[in-house]
C-alpha cells in the first residue's frame, strides 16, 4: 500500500502522476524526450539504460516495466536485456554500449564516480558526446524515478502480465501522462 492517498491498484509512476498532475506531466514529458526524442542511441538502448539503473537500485517497477518495453524495441533479440540484467559484462552486446552501462552504473552509485577514464573508454568504443550525455542523463534522470516511486511505496504488481503491456504501449506510444478518471 502506498504510503499517502493514491488510486489503489494504479501501478508505479502512472498513480503518482495521477495524484499531483502538475508535476507528473512534466515527469513523462521528460522520459519521453529521452527515450523516445532524437538521439544517436536507439530507443531499445535507453530503454536498457533505463531497465539497468532501475535494477541496480532495486526498483522492482521500473525495472519491469522498461525491461519490457525494451524487449518490445529489441524484438528478436530481446534475450539481450535478461542477459545484460543479468550479468551486462558477458552480455552479447557492443563493447560501445557496455562501456555506456558502466557509466551508467556509476551515475546511479554517485555522479562523481563517473571519471574521465571511463568516458575516454567510451570513447575508445566509438561512444561520441551525444551518447554520453545521455546516458547520464538517462542513468540519473532515472534515479530519481526511482526513488519517487519506491520512496512512496507505489503499488509494484508482482506478476509479468502488467508489465508486457505496459512495455508494448511504451515501445509503441511512448510516454504520455495519465488521465484522471471521473467517478
Amino acid at each position: 500500500m502506498a504510503y499517502i492517498n493514491v488510486e489503489e491498484g494504479v501501478p508505479g509512476i502512472k498513480s503518482l502522476a495521477l495524484f499531483r498532475p502538475e508535476t507528473g506531466k512534466h515527469l513523462y514529458q521528460l522520459a519521453q524526450v529521452l527515450l523516445k526524442g532524437e538521439s544517436p542511441l536507439s530507443e531499445a538502448e535507453r530503454e536498457l539504460i533505463a531497465a539497468y539503473v532501475s535494477y541496480k537500485n532495486n526498483c522492482m517497477f521500473c525495472t519491469n516495466s522498461h525491461a519490457a518495453a525494451a524487449r518490445c524495441l529489441y524484438a528478436d533479440d530481446k534475450k539481450i536485456v535478461d542477459d545484460v540484467l543479468t550479468n551486462m559484462k558477458q552480455a552479447a552486446i557492443s563493447d560501445k554500449m557496455k562501456a555506456l552501462l558502466h557509466i551508467a552504473g556509476k551515475v546511479q552509485m554517485l555522479g562523481k564516480e563517473v571519471t574521465a577514464e571511463d568516458v575516454a573508454e567510451a570513447r575508445n568504443f566509438g561512444a561520441n558526446d551525444r551518447e554520453i550525455h545521455d546516458t547520464v542523463l538517462i542513468a540519473a534522470s532515472f534515479c530519481m524515478y526511482n526513488r519517487y516511486v519506491d520512496g512512496l511505496n507505489s503499488f509494484t504488481p508482482a506478476d509479468a502480465t502488467p508489465y508486457e503491456e505496459m512495455g508494448k504501449r511504451m515501445a509503441e506510444k511512448g510516454y504520455v501522462p495519465p488521465t484522471p478518471t471521473r467517478e
